[in-house]
């Protein structure tokens, strides 16, 4: 991008791919470590029940 263009959006960034696959590969397994982990499994029911709350109010 040249320093005469306007972004759209002030956040609005391009990364490489080869960036965001190597995030990716870094916070994937985190992520899956956090759903197996009590903590993740109580708070992803919680998640699910406020979930239903929402469907039964609409």
């Amino acid at each position: 991008m040249s320093d005469k263009e306007v972004r759209k959006e002030p956040h609005d960034i391009e990364l490489p791919q080869a960036i965001i696959d190597s995030f990716a590969r870094f916070l994937v397994p985190e992520i899956r470590k956090y759903y197996e982990s009590e903590q993740g499994q109580r708070e992803f029911e919680e998640w699910l029940e406020e979930q239903e709350r929402k469907e039964d109010n609409k």
